[in-house]
């Protein structure tokens, strides 16, 4: 059985600089990711207000630039799912799909994933008019037209990178202001292809084999109409990735993962950093802020431990 100092669970912005800072430290790091590493940054068209890029930055290349810049100083990074996280003081066990590995410490770091409607229709017509990747799926829809199901940050901003290509955008919202940053608003209700739908909810998606439309219902009146759309693009929100964690760290009601004031989790040897604990900012900055904490903190640990087995 392979055994490391430390392990980290997860490969966006919060676990790679984890894994830069590690990798500097000379600790014996693996970084388990299951896609390869990037997270959420993979699906974003344009970073904008990550420091260092005064014109911006595409999503996969920021995240190939944090790769090969960890890779530089030698964290590894392997594609393996975990799947679970066992404490054997002072050791712990890291299980994925294809193996079981020991370690003395553990960043986790393993984000968040999309909220979905949970409505008829959604799954059976998953890839075949709903999406919930604006970056890879935007270009299928020219011409068309397109809801957008949500207000916040993610769906306002993906809306507006479809306008470039669909025809029509429809934001469909449960309430009757958005909840997105004031800058997305000034762009997004002044754009022409831009319409909104306040107080609704979809109840249903329609289609044979490809989307045809929405059922949806006002939340106000209880009144039922329907959209004719080509697409349906699902952005209502993220839970985050701690399945796996269940037994292992202590997780509040959302479940996020606990942490205290310097991301150490209710383990002992045990860090969290990024969406997978943030339920507030879930910003690419502030998560490699708090892995490059996590690292140096992990580091301090790592050398505590060895000091006092020998």
């Amino acid at each position: 059985m392979q055994e490391f100092d430390l392990i980290i669970i997860g490969g966006g912005p919060a676990g790679l600089t984890a894994g830069l800072y590690a990798a500097r430290a000379r600790l014996n790091t693996v970084l388990f990711d299951k896609s390869g590493g990037g997270g959420w940054l993979n699906t974003t068209q344009l970073v904008e207000n990550y420091p260092g890029f005064p014109a911006g930055i595409s999503g996969p290349e920021l995240a190939e630039a944090f790769i090969k810049q960890a890779e530089r100083f030698g964290l590894r990074i392997m594609m393996e799912e975990v799947t679970r996280l066992e404490d054997h003081r002072p050791l712990k066990l890291v299980h994925t799909i294809a193996s079981t590995y020991r370690t003395r410490s553990v960043i986790i770091a393993s984000g968040s994933r999309p909220i979905m409607l949970n409505i008829p229709g959604e799954e059976e017509l998953m890839g075949r008019g709903v999406s919930i990747c604006a970056t890879c799926d935007a270009a299928l829809f020219e011409g068309r037209e397109v809801a957008v199901i949500g207000g916040g940050n993610s769906a306002v901003d993906e809306a507006i990178s479809i306008s470039r290509h669909a025809g029509k955008v429809t934001i469909v919202h449960r309430r009757d202001t958005l909840r997105a940053e004031k800058m997305l608003q000034d762009l997004a209700f002044p754009n022409p292809k831009i319409n909104f739908i306040w107080n609704t909810v979809p109840e249903k998606i329609h289609g044979e084999g490809k989307v045809t439309g929405l059922t949806l219902r006002n939340v106000l009146t209880e009144e039922q109409s329907y959209l004719a759309v080509d697409g349906v693009f699902v952005f209502i929100g993220t839970a985050p990735n701690t399945d796996f964690l269940r037994g292992a760290v202590d997780i509040d009601e959302n479940g996020y993962a606990i942490v205290n004031e310097n991301q150490r989790t209710s383990a002992e040897g045990v860090w969290a950093a990024g969406d997978v604990e943030d339920s507030r900012f879930r910003q690419a900055v502030i998560a490699a802020g708090r892995g490059a904490s996590a690292a140096l903190l992990a580091d301090e640990y790592i050398k505590g431990l060895t000091f006092a087995m020998k």
